[in-house]
Formats: C-alpha cells, sequence, structure tokens
C-alpha cells in the first residue's frame, strides 16, 4: 500500500471554504425535517414558521381579580357619592382568566370593592374596558409565532402551547458519526492503565461537544490499526450518519491509514492544514457526505473538530455558527510562533488591577488539562512569527465573564496545597484560582511587572538562612504587598519504595549510576539544592541529570515512580502522593506574596479568611510533610509605592 508522506499545508480559511463549497455541490446543506410532539421539542430548530391556531386570549378574559361591570353604571361614583351595584345585575363576580360577558364591559379591582351581602359599592367609575383582556392580546390566529431556524427554548414552547399548537416541524438532528484507531485505545475501567496503552478520551469529547452543538452521536467500538477494518468502520458509519470522523490516523506514519481510504473510497478533499497545532486534519467526501480525520493528541483534535466539524453542524442545521464574544488582554510574556501558520493557542485570563491579562498555556498537542483550565482561545495569525509581552490581543473567550472577573491568578512556585486554597475560593465565594507554575523567581518577576495578584515563593537566601524577604527588598522596593505564610514544609530527595539504591544523603547524588531529576531554573527548590550542593562542595557537574528539568514537585515524583530517574529534589507530600520514599534535608517556609492593591479587597479577605481556616490547616495536615503553626501570619509587608 503507497504511503501518503507528504502533508499539504492549505490555509485554514482557504481549507474550510473549499470543503463547504464542494459540499454545496452535493445539495449536502438542503435541511431535513419531522413533526415531533411540541413537548419534546425543547431545544430543537423550528424547520418552517409557526402560525398561531388561534388568538391568545381568545376570549374577552378578566386581567384581575375583581367584579365585571357595565362602566355606565359607576358614573358619578365618588367618596362623597359612593354607588351600589346589584348582583347578577349590575355586577357579576370575576376571578383572573374568567370569560366576560358581553352585557359587561369593564372589571373593578376586588380591593377597590365593599361588599355588603349581594351589593357590591364603589366609590370610583370604571372605565370601559379596564383591566380586560381583549381577544388577541397576546397572539392574534394566523399570526408568526416564531421562523424557521429558531431554536425552542422555555419561552417559545410556552408561547406556541397557548395558541392550541401540539406539534412543530424541526430540523432532524445530524448524525455524528465518530470513529477511535489505534491499537493502543483501550475503553475506560482499569484499575491500573498497562504500559504503552491509553484510555480512549478523544471519541467521548468530541460526542459532547457534538450534543452540545445539537447534534447526535454515534460512537463506534475503537478499531486497531488495520487498513481493512477502519475502511470497513467508515463505510458503515456512512450509511447511518451525516458527518463522520475518524480520530488519529491522519498523519503519515506507517499506520495511518484514513487519507488513503477516503481517497480510495471517496474524495480527499484537503490533507493538511497550516494550522497548529493539527495540521494533519483530513477533509473529505464519501457518498456525498463530510469525512473529518483528526489528530489522536487531544488538544489537537479539539481544534479541528472546532473549526472544521462546529460550522458544518450548524449549517447543516440551518444555523449560522454561534461567534464567540471577544476579551482583549495583554499577553503576559512573549510567544514565538511560525509565518505561514495560524496557531491557536488557549490561554487563562484574569483582571490585575485595571487590565485583562492573558496567560499561555502548555501549548503541548497532549495536555487535555490546557483545555480544562482554558479561558478562551488567541490566534496568532500566519504572517506574525509571535506577539512580545504587554502585547494587546483580542481572545475568544470560552468562560463566562464574570467567571473571568472572579479570578485570583498566582504565578510562582509550585505546591499542593495552593489546590486545596482553590477548592476553598470556589465552594465558599465562587472565586477561582488560576495557577501558573513557573518557579519562585519567575513569580517575583510577574510580580514586579504586575501581571499577577500574588506568587507563591520559597526563595533561600544563603548569608541569612531566611527566606524570601530579601529578595522582595530587592525587586518590589517601591511596590506594596503583604508576605502571608502558606506553609512550613520538608525538601529532600524522593525515591523509589523501598529505597533499593541506599540514597542517604545529597553526597550520594555523585554516583554516576544513580539517574536524578532537577527542578527547573529560578525554582526555589533548584537554589535549595545549590545552596545545599555548595555546602556539602559537591559539583553540580557530578551529578547524573542535574540538567534534567521538571516544572512541579508531582512531576519529580512522577518520573522516580515511572523509572525515568532514581531520584529527584521535592517535598515530602509529592513522595507521599505516590507511594515513595523520601529523605529530608531542610524544612522551608512557602510564602504568599500578595499585590494587595491590584486585588478586589473582598477577594483578599476571602484569601487570608481561607488560608487562616482550621479546614485549610487540616488538610494541609493530612498531605504530611507540612507545618501550619505559622499558616496565615503577616511574615512582612512593603507599604512603599
Amino acid at each position: 500500500m503507497k504511503r501518503n508522506i507528504y502533508i499539504k499545508n492549505t490555509p485554514y480559511e482557504a481549507a474550510i471554504e473549499t470543503f463547504i463549497k464542494k459540499l454545496n455541490e452535493y445539495e449536502y446543506f438542503n435541511v431535513t425535517s419531522e413533526e415531533i410532539d411540541l413537548l419534546n421539542a425543547y431545544g430543537r430548530i423550528t424547520s418552517e414558521p409557526v402560525i398561531a391556531k388561534q388568538s391568545v386570549p381568545h376570549y374577552p378574559a378578566s386581567a384581575m381579580d375583581g367584579i365585571a361591570v357595565k362602566a355606565e353604571s359607576t358614573i358619578g361614583a365618588h367618596e362623597n357619592n359612593p354607588v351600589n351595584l346589584d348582583k347578577d345585575v349590575d355586577y357579576i363576580l370575576a376571578d383572573t382568566g374568567d370569560y366576560i360577558p358581553p352585557e359587561y364591559d369593564s372589571v373593578i379591582m376586588v380591593e377597590d370593592v365593599n361588599f355588603y351581602d349581594d351589593i357590591a359599592q364603589i366609590i370610583k367609575p370604571a372605565v370601559p374596558w379596564q383591566h380586560i383582556r381583549s381577544i388577541g392580546e397576546d397572539l392574534v390566529a394566523n399570526e408568526l409565532i416564531l421562523p424557521s431556524f429558531n431554536i425552542l427554548g422555555a419561552y417559545e414552547i410556552a408561547s406556541i402551547l397557548s395558541a392550541s399548537i401540539q406539534a412543530v416541524n424541526v430540523v432532524k438532528k445530524p448524525i455524528v458519526a465518530i470513529i477511535p484507531t489505534g491499537t493502543e485505545l483501550i475503553e475506560r475501567g482499569y484499575e491500573e492503565i498497562p504500559p504503552g496503552k491509553i484510555v480512549d478520551t478523544n471519541s467521548k469529547m468530541l460526542a459532547y461537544l457534538s450534543q452540545e452543538w445539537g447534534a447526535e452521536t454515534i460512537i463506534h467500538p475503537i478499531v486497531p490499526d488495520n487498513k481493512e477494518l477502519i475502511e470497513k468502520a467508515v463505510l458503515k458509519s456512512t450509511e447511518k450518519a451525516d458527518l463522520v470522523i475518524v480520530c488519529s490516523g491522519s498523519s503519515a506514519g506507517r499506520e495511518d491509514y484514513t487519507s488513503v481510504i477516503v481517497e480510495e473510497l471517496g474524495e480527499l478533499i484537503i490533507h493538511g492544514v497550516a494550522i497548529k497545532p493539527g495540521k494533519p486534519a483530513i477533509l473529505g467526501i464519501i457518498d456525498k457526505k463530510p469525512i473529518i480525520g483528526v489528530p489522536g493528541y487531544p488538544v489537537s483534535a479539539n481544534l479541528v473538530f472546532n473549526l472544521f466539524a462546529k460550522p458544518l453542524i450548524y449549517k447543516k442545521q440551518g444555523l449560522f455558527t454561534p461567534t464567540p464574544p471577544e476579551l482583549e488582554s495583554l499577553v503576559s510574556k512573549k510567544i514565538a510562533s511560525n509565518m505561514g501558520v495560524d496557531e491557536f493557542i488557549n490561554v487563562n485570563i484574569a483582571k490585575v488591577g485595571n487590565s485583562y491579562i492573558a496567560y499561555p498555556l502548555n501549548r503541548g498537542a497532549g495536555i487535555t488539562s490546557s483545555l480544562v483550565k482554558s479561558d478562551g482561545l488567541m490566534q496568532i495569525a500566519k504572517e506574525s512569527e509571535g506577539v512580545n509581552p504587554s502585547t494587546p490581543m483580542k481572545i475568544s473567550i470560552n468562560r463566562d465573564k464574570n467567571s473571568i472577573d472572579n479570578t485570583i491568578v498566582s504565578i510562582g512556585s509550585h505546591d499542593i496545597c495552593m489546590d486545596i486554597l482553590w477548592d476553598l475560593l470556589q465552594k465558599n465565594h465562587n472565586i477561582r484560582l488560576a495557577s501558573t507554575n513557573v518557579g519562585s523567581m519567575a513569580g517575583v518577576m510577574a510580580l514586579m511587572r504586575k501581571e499577577t495578584h500574588m506568587a507563591g515563593i520559597h526563595l533561600l537566601d544563603e548569608e541569612t538562612g531566611k527566606y524570601n524577604v530579601k529578595f522582595l527588598d530587592k525587586y518590589l522596593k517601591d511596590t506594596k504587598f503583604l508576605l502571608v505564610n502558606l506553609v512550613k514544609r520538608e525538601q529532600g530527595l524522593i525515591v523509589k519504595k523501598n529505597n533499593p539504591l541506599n540514597i542517604n544523603s545529597i553526597n550520594d547524588l555523585q554516583d554516576k549510576k544513580i539517574r536524578f531529576i532537577n527542578r527547573q531554573r529560578g525554582s526555589g527548590t533548584r537554589i535549595l539544592l545549590d545552596y545545599l550542593l555548595k555546602q556539602n562542595y559537591i559539583d553540580s557537574a557530578n551529578i547524573n541529570g542535574y540538567n534534567r528539568e521538571e516544572y512541579t514537585h508531582l512531576s519529580v515524583a512522577a518520573a522516580v515512580k515511572n523509572d525515568t530517574c532514581d531520584v529527584g529534589m521535592g517535598i515530602y507530600a509529592s513522595a507521599k502522593a505516590f507511594n515513595l520514599d523520601f529523605i529530608p534535608l531542610a524544612e522551608e517556609n512557602y510564602d504568599l506574596c500578595i499585590l494587595s492593591d491590584l486585588m478586589n479587597k473582598h477577594y483578599l479577605e476571602y484569601l487570608l479568611e481561607a488560608i487562616s481556616s482550621n479546614e485549610f490547616k487540616n488538610r494541609v495536615n493530612s498531605f504530611g510533610g507540612y507545618g501550619v503553626d505559622i499558616t496565615g501570619n503577616i511574615i512582612y509587608q512593603n507599604n512603599n509605592k
């Protein structure tokens, strides 16, 4: 079988335009409809105008509780000249919604009437047709209630129901078939996932997105990397579905068959789009139906699906694709990008002071968590080589703006206690805590540039053995801030369970057979390690793996657990989380430096309240390796501005 090694680089706009134009030739977007019971139509789309069968109301109806009267019988009523009305002659009782017979032409509210047996006494005359709903006040028979291609919500259904309509014609939901392919894929349900196997998540993610956009979905069982089996699944799916998605197999590897199958069974329109991530995207047509091949990495799959499947699903329902709201934000750091490629980057957004700032998330195509954390998508146009710090960019936001406004951002060192803090703030005050783990020094630099509300830091002053204050005095001397202790914590060496290599001290790291993993430059843990190496007269060049870096304590522990290294520097809680052994080396302060002037004062109160709470301290203590005796204390503050 011939392999398709070369992937084109078609511009995104040209790719979608070409694809839709080709589908129009096959009249693919012609809408089909079905009649359904109105009470089952919530969320559906009208396929034709909805016309009122009768007027609403269809009779003269009382708009108030009271009495129906002849207006002429009330003339002259006054406080000094009450008028008495006889029941069933001059008035009848009328409740809201009651039919008003033709001999009566007005309603007086019950609170304006005094009753004496069957006599109703009034002191104010009635005006003809007061408090009476006329026929067709809401809708007139044969009036348009809704046009075609209108989404039926709660109010729409109530209005249609009031006009005596029992069933409506709606757009038939498009059916999206999703075929997960890959010998490495498995379904959920494993206690421990075997090495080399991956739980299929893409098909579920794309199915839920399809349903969110109004489609029905069929998820095909996982198909291994076998051309004949994938081909069979594609043919079966085109019989049932309006749109077929093949998950993975879109690249040019030895087991990437999608483009070949599409070319053999139908028309391969596009293979390769000038986007990042998602370049290997496939757009084709089989049996007059679109086939989209999405890459296997989740972030790539999501982007390709949003860019190419979403407009098809909406257009198939007679709708325009919704345009997400935009929020102009300042980019927090320099981002390099390739000319000729439209790059899409997930970002966090927070309001710091008076500005919205966008913080790029991990750009890896396989980082599903970046989709969870994302507040919006930033597009760097193909004509650009990137953006500089503080450049204003329009971000297409995917999160409610109120949620963005209710965000505290922390840039700095990583600690799992920050997750507890986030949980408490979210639970008690609906405040998000968005953390970016870049290390203590990078956190101080972000504070200096006023790009964050706060930073987690643990910077050791080698001369005094104290933490943080010296660095803040140096870099934030003209900035108002609070330094609050979050926790004390044990730092040390994380080693495998039962310590098979008998690592007992920092001196053992000089053994070339021992594989070490370090934290990134500028992190407090790296500074502490270098201090300990200096104290013990150890040259870092003698440590196997000193230049290999991870960005969090949990990542270090995971590397030890997965045997990609033998030992790493980190905190006790991370070792415990992975059931590893721990050799303590030092106790340190992990503090939060807070720029109080840049944070909503109520949020600052809630933050300090959460840190000092018993719930926070108890949950921290459950991890082990932490001290909370000074948690919540203000260690230092600078009131200079």
